[in-house]
């Protein structure tokens, strides 16, 4: 059974965001993802400065299975990746919520984290 924090946002195409202190959104992969790809051999991150979108691809993550793209959940500029993940992308299988965590955004529209949805409401979404 996967798991879901409560204080954790959700998007529908399964990436977690947790607001920070500082404004910033952390993004990552939700524990349901990553036991859907299997083991992850490789991830893809944007670069650090780049303007993302909500709801576009902005980086891919490859397992054993399959390779799949990772969209962002919310408009922004991307400030941090993860740099753990180029030596250890399979971090992302063990601690998806902690140190598999992929990237940090600043949002330009802080209000757009009003469209993610709750854990409740994802956890439902992936029982359906």
């Amino acid at each position: 059974m996967s798991e879901f924090p409560a204080e954790l946002k959700y998007a529908s195409s399964h990436e977690w965001t947790r607001l920070e202190s500082d404004g910033s959104v952390v993004v990552g992969i939700t524990d349901h993802a990553q036991d859907a790809l299997g083991d992850v051999v490789y991830i893809e991150l944007p670069e650090v400065g780049a303007h993302v979108d909500a709801g576009a691809e902005v980086a891919v993550i490859e397992s054993v299975k399959a390779a799949s793209d990772i969209y962002s959940p919310v408009t922004g500029d991307v400030t941090e990746i993860n740099p753990a993940l180029e030596d250890e992308p399979e971090a992302v299988n063990s601690s998806p919520y902690g140190d598999g965590w992929l990237f940090r955004v600043m949002p330009s529209d802080a209000a757009s984290m009003g469209d993610l949805m709750d854990a409740d409401a994802y956890a439902a979404s992936v029982e359906e």
